[in-house]
């Protein structure tokens, strides 16, 4: 791993056309990182994306306001919350005015599961760059979008 090129072998028409597809495999390889890292978990990159949105919340939120807030947009993403709710890592209700309405918050033991995830450890992928270089590359990521 470290060059595209070789990585695929393949060759680019341009430099903005490699790093175009530099991002979209990279972004590949981080996911199947990450699903790796969270599979003794039993959670997938996506499930972990909606317990720390709703552990950040520190309060019930509507299901539409998770999907906002989502990393990578699921269409599924009430399907990942029932698999979740399933688990019992997260509590649903439905509001009383509104019952279309569905409010969802982290459980106790979807608490105790983040506290067992040691995020660090799979951020250290990221230690081969430098915070300057990490500050660049945001910066170009947002220029981006």
């Amino acid at each position: 791993m470290g060059d595209i090129s070789k990585d695929i072998n393949s060759k680019f028409p341009n430099e903005r056309v490699k790093a175009l597809l530099n991002l979209k495999y990279t972004a590949n390889w981080l996911n199947t990182v990450g699903n790796e890292f969270l599979k003794p978990f039993k959670i997938s990159i996506q499930q972990y994306n909606i317990l720390r949105i709703l552990k950040g919340a520190n309060e019930a939120v509507t299901v539409n306001k998770v999907r906002e807030r989502m990393v990578e947009k699921s269409p599924n993403a009430t399907r990942l919350m029932d698999k979740l709710c399933v688990k019992g890592l997260i509590e649903r209700t439905r509001c009383e005015n509104d019952r279309r309405v569905v409010f969802v918050k982290i459980s106790e033991r979807g608490l105790k599961l983040l506290d067992k995830i040691k995020i660090e450890e799979f951020d250290s992928h990221m230690n081969s760059i430098s915070e300057e270089d990490a500050k660049i590359l945001n910066a170009i990521l947002d220029k981006i979008r």
